[in-house]
């Protein structure tokens, strides 16, 4: 069975496209936040879906049981979607893929989405991710990028990530664009760990922009700007009832960087306790 399931064939001039996973790739539904609140924005069309029977675990991935109005139950499966984005005078159109980081056959996977671009005449390809970091939340979002170019980087203004190990699928989908010809530039988005518990909309905020940036769209951030002020003022109260905590977030303030952390090995205490009053709070 053909695992790509055609919806549509809208016309689309000069495309570029924004791919977001959750999963491992996705720090605080950082990544596939903003590419809801994108697929949000404009006009779109759905082009195509992959059928999951071949890339995902159904155990790990379990589908959805839904009852709708009339009382009818259905089944939502994992899937991955393409969908067009026409911003109109906005910005160029776009192609956006959303989905769950599958569980098998993951070159097979990246292929198919990459024929797909290929098909609809992408012209370049943007990766969103989020990680947890050493980072404080009180700071701007620290963006670091890789590209197939390294050159893409230096255009768009973005510090090349000295990650090495592990890699998601993202990291996967730039191997598939590079075989197709397709530059593919990602964005990645540091989260704290100790808020790692809780979406982040600064983050999402954060990617959104520069995605903006780099694909040449204009995106009304106005009501995500809105979500990442109130949740940023709730952790801040959070603050001034924890001096422990203030003076932790303090000392993040005034360190660089922004290495990958393990939630679990760092600020166990303090990690428990922003997460228990956010809780009270929602």
């Amino acid at each position: 069975m053909d695992p790509i399931r055609r919806l549509g064939r809208p016309a689309l001039g000069s495309p570029r496209a924004v791919l977001a996973f959750e999963g491992w790739n996705d720090a605080c539904d950082a990544a596939s936040g903003a590419a809801a609140f994108l697929l949000g924005q404009f006009e779109a069309e759905p082009l195509a879906t992959l059928e999951p029977e071949d890339f995902y675990d159904f155990q790990e991935h379990r589908p959805h049981v839904q009852i709708d109005d009339g009382g009818t139950r259905r089944l939502t499966w994992p899937d991955t979607r393409l969908t067009a984005l026409h911003p109109g005078e906005r910005g160029t159109d776009l192609v956006v893929v959303t989905g769950e980081e599958p569980s098998h056959r993951w070159k097979t996977y990246t292929r198919l989405i990459a024929g797909l671009l290929a098909e609809a005449d992408v012209e370049m390809a943007v990766t969103l991710g989020a990680f947890i970091g050493q980072v404080a939340h009180t700071r701007p979002v620290p963006i670091v990028g890789v590209a197939t170019d390294p050159a893409l980087l230096a255009r768009y203004d973005l510090p090349a990530s000295t990650y090495e190990g592990p890699t998601g699928i993202v990291g996967v989908v730039h191997e598939a664009c590079r075989e197709v010809g397709i530059p593919a530039i990602g964005l990645w988005a540091a989260t704290p760990h100790y808020l790692a518990a809780n979406p982040s909309p600064k983050a999402m905020l954060a990617l959104l922009e520069k995605a903006g940036e780099v694909t040449g769209v204009a995106v009304d951030t106005t009501e995500l700007a809105t979500a990442a002020a109130e949740f940023e003022a709730r952790v801040d109260t959070a603050l001034e009832r924890n001096a422990d905590f203030a003076a932790y977030v303090r000392q993040l303030e005034d360190e660089s960087g922004v290495t990958p952390v393990d939630p679990a090995s760092a600020g166990n205490l303090l990690v428990s306790e922003i997460e228990e009053f956010l809780r009270e709070r929602d």
